[in-house]
């Protein structure tokens, strides 16, 4: 029986490096859309810590980042307010937009 092996890294956070077309993908994300927010989610035992991005209208999208440190800096050089989604929460606006997405389907058929 296994019950007492050391735990490992998980697979996602095996140290890869962050690549640079998901900080571009994020900056034009940033660029192409109004009244967008960051948000810091932390890394747990299966995914690495993320950037969470969100616009004025709930619409958003998430990238992997090394720390939040780094993240913190990207948002502060694109002046993005960034904050801590476990303080914060996720926003209303992205709950509705994904309820709205949900229902889109259904309406169509």
């Amino acid at each position: 029986m296994a019950w007492f092996r050391r735990r490992q890294e998980p697979r996602a956070a095996a140290g890869r490096a962050v690549d640079r077309a998901d900080l571009e993908y994020l900056a034009e994300f940033v660029r192409t859309r109004k009244g967008v927010e960051a948000f810091i989610e932390p890394r747990t035992n299966v995914t690495e810590t993320t950037v969470l991005l969100v616009a004025h209208d709930g619409e958003w999208t998430r990238r992997r980042t090394e720390t939040p440190e780094i993240a913190r800096r990207w948002a502060h050089q694109l002046s993005v307010p960034i904050y801590d989604v476990r303080l914060m929460g996720y926003p209303q606006r992205m709950r509705d937009f994904n309820e709205r997405r949900k229902r889109r389907p259904a309406e169509e058929s």
